[in-house]
């Protein structure tokens, strides 16, 4: 059975790398050809890819997969390609718009699914959190291909960063303690915010803490290959550890990642691989 899942699962990777190869040959984003393919599959009945898409839509195997395989790897990739210096420059509106920008695209999704749409409130304002999450990958790839300034450039990909850590935590208060803390009135209020203010201050002090040591760490080595690996035990670590103590796993992953980035590059990173030895031992 799981055979006939994995074949089904590498036809799809194929059809993906497909899509892909015929995007950049007409020089189109292939992020929205994967987007577009995807809904093609999802709304098509294929038998031939049923019980793969049974198996992935599974939550127990989205979670696994997804959330706590794919998640760390992406926002930690995304932090190391995201110098810390532009994202110090743009600060200002990166923070305005992670902060102030996901905080109002919820309550507005979060009060509209609920008087406009009547949904219950709990699940208006999951969905809120759902839709606050914004992935930037196709208005970034349209950017760099029509040459937009890097300025802006940063702001959505650093933006897009802490919008995610934060509209974790907004799922997590939403889905499970909104309900609670309505019936206690304001004193509910306040203890919506010291529990978001405990996800994200818990988030962040796990990723330093983690993103220094990593940082230290490859100061006594010279090897990339190996500076490769603790930067995946770095974003795995961060995010595992900081969901075991109950804080956001997202934003330790892109604290972590932007130090050990930053000031684990100046300190001790290599530059570029080492080239390949051609001497052969036995000449």
């Amino acid at each position: 059975m799981f055979n006939e899942i994995f074949i089904q699962l590498l036809i799809l990777l194929a059809v993906s790398m497909f899509v892909i190869a015929i995007a950049k040959k007409i020089n189109q984003p292939y992020s929205i050809a994967l987007v577009i393919v995807g809904l093609l599959l999802g709304i098509v009945q294929i038998p031939l890819l049923e019980e793969a898409e049974t198996f992935i839509t599974q939550s127990s195997v989205f979670q696994a997969i997804v959330i706590s395989l794919f998640l760390p790897i992406l926002l930690g990739n995304a932090t190391l390609k995201l110098p810390f210096s532009h994202l110090k420059e743009q600060g200002k509106p990166v923070l305005a718009l992670a902060f102030g920008g996901t905080l109002l695209s919820f309550l507005i999704v979060a009060l509209a699914g609920h008087y406009v749409l009547g949904l219950p409130l709990a699940v208006a304002f999951t969905f809120g959190a759902l839709m606050s999450a914004t992935d930037p990958i196709s208005v970034i790839s349209i950017f760099k291909s029509l040459g937009v300034p890097r300025k802006i450039v940063t702001i959505i990909e650093g933006e897009s960063l802490f919008n995610d850590g934060i509209a974790v935590v907004l799922f997590q208060i939403s889905s499970v303690y909104l309900l609670t803390y309505m019936e206690m009135g304001w004193a509910g209020i306040g203890s919506g915010l010291l529990l978001f203010l405990k996800f994200s201050l818990g988030g962040i002090a796990v990723g330093t803490v983690l993103g220094f040591v990593f940082s230290q760490l490859i100061r006594l080595y010279d090897d990339y290959p190996l500076e490769i690996a603790f930067s995946m035990l770095l974003f795995f670590g961060s995010y595992f550890i900081a969901e075991h103590f109950h804080v956001s796993g997202v934003i330790a992953v892109v604290v972590g990642g932007l130090i050990f980035g930053s000031y684990g590059a100046s300190i001790g990173m290599s530059e570029r691989p080492a080239p390949i030895s051609t001497h052969s031992g036995m000449s």
